[in-house]
C-alpha cells in the first residue's frame, strides 16, 4: 500500500500537470533537502551543489508531462536529478581535491576509505595517517571511474539505495547494477592495493 507521502507527492505533481504552480512549490520543498543531499554525494561538489539542484528542479518542471500516475514521484526525481550530475560530471569531470571526504545521506562528512578498504583499523595512530595520505589517491581512483560507475557507488554505498532501485533511477536491470557495482569497487580496490604496494616499497 503507498505511504501517505507517495499519495501526497502524486497528487501535487497531478495539479502541478494541470497548471498549478504553488502545487510544484510545495513539491519542491518537500524534496529540496533530499535533492541536495544527492547531488552532493554524487558530484562532490559543495560550491555547485545548489546550482545543480535548481537545475534539476528546472528540469523536473520541464518534465512534468512525461511523469507516469503509476510510477514512484521520488523514483522519478532521483532519476533526472542523477542525469543532471551525470551530465554535469561528463562535462567537467572533476571532484574536490585533496580530499575522499563526501557527504553522506544523513549531511555528514564520510570519509570513502571506509567504503573500499576492509582491513587497516582506524585506532592505530600510524593507520590514521596511512589513511590520509591514501586521500588523494582515492579522489584518483574514483576519477578513472566512468561517471556511470562512480554515480551507482555513490547510490549504493553513500546513499543506501538498493539495487533495484539504482536500476530503476538509471533505467537499468539489477543484474546490471550489480555487475556496475563490483566492478567500480574492484576497480578502486585495485588502485589502492597498488598506492599500499608502493608506499610500503618506499619505506
Amino acid at each position: 500500500m503507498p505511504s501517505t507521502g507517495c499519495i501526497q507527492d502524486t497528487c501535487l505533481v497531478r495539479d502541478a500537470q494541470a497548471g498549478n504552480r504553488a502545487a510544484f512549490e510545495q513539491l519542491i520543498k518537500a524534496h529540496d533537502q533530499a535533492v541536495l543531499r544527492l547531488v552532493l554525494r554524487i558530484t562532490g561538489s559543495r560550491n555547485e551543489a545548489q546550482d545543480l539542484s535548481q537545475e534539476a528542479f528546472l528540469r523536473i518542471y520541464k518534465k512534468l508531462d512525461g511523469f507516469r500516475v503509476d510510477s514512484s514521484v521520488s523514483t522519478w526525481i532521483y532519476r533526472i536529478v542523477t542525469n543532471v550530475c551525470l551530465d554535469h560530471l561528463r562535462r567537467k569531470r572533476r571532484r574536490r581535491e585533496g580530499s575522499a571526504v563526501v557527504v553522506n545521506v544523513k549531511g555528514e562528512e564520510q570519509d570513502l576509505l571506509y567504503q573500499v578498504s576492509d582491513e587497516r583499523p582506524a585506532h592505530n595512530p600510524e593507520q590514521q595517517v596511512y589513511r590520509r595520505e591514501m586521500g588523494a589517491s582515492i579522489v584518483c581512483a574514483l576519477q578513472k571511474l566512468t561517471p556511470r560507475e562512480r554515480t551507482v557507488f555513490e547510490l549504493r554505498h553513500l546513499h543506501g539505495l538498493r539495487l533495484k532501485t539504482i536500476g530503476e533511477i538509471l533505467h537499468a536491470s539489477q543484474a546490471s547494477i550489480k555487475n556496475t557495482s563490483f566492478r567500480a569497487t574492484h576497480k578502486l580496490r585495485i588502485h589502492l592495493a597498488a598506492y599500499a604496494k608502493v608506499t610500503k616499497g618506499s619505506i
